[in-house]
């Protein structure tokens, strides 16, 4: 199960930071964050192994920064000078076996301009 917060309503410019925190242990799991805007598709925003190594899709590079608290079992997304093109809504997964994933119920995340 995961738990996210985080979310709400931020000016352009402004930044926001997501937690997503699972009920079990993380340590060996991959975890990350898809997001999608109404009548898109979901895409990747970030993701993070094990070993820390990350991956950022197109629209969070340079602006978005994962980080993980394994001991808190918590994985993170600070995200910096938002615009409006990154409301959306977004979903944590925690991947602990190649293409299984369980997934968050999503956090709002709107940027007024």
């Amino acid at each position: 199960r995961l738990v996210e917060s985080g979310g709400g309503l931020v000016q352009a410019g402004g930044s926001l930071r997501l937690s997503c925190t699972a009920s079990g242990s993380i340590f060996i799991n991959v975890l990350g964050w898809y997001r999608q805007a109404p009548q898109k598709q979901r895409d990747l925003v970030a993701s993070i192994g094990p070993d820390g190594r990350t991956t950022y899709g197109q629209s969070a590079k340079d602006r978005f920064i994962i980080y993980r608290n394994n001991e808190q079992n918590t994985v993170y997304l600070q995200m910096d000078d938002l615009t409006d093109e990154d409301t959306a809504v977004y979903y944590c997964f925690n991947e602990w076996v190649a293409g299984t994933r369980d997934w968050g119920q999503g956090t709002q995340v709107t940027v007024s301009s």
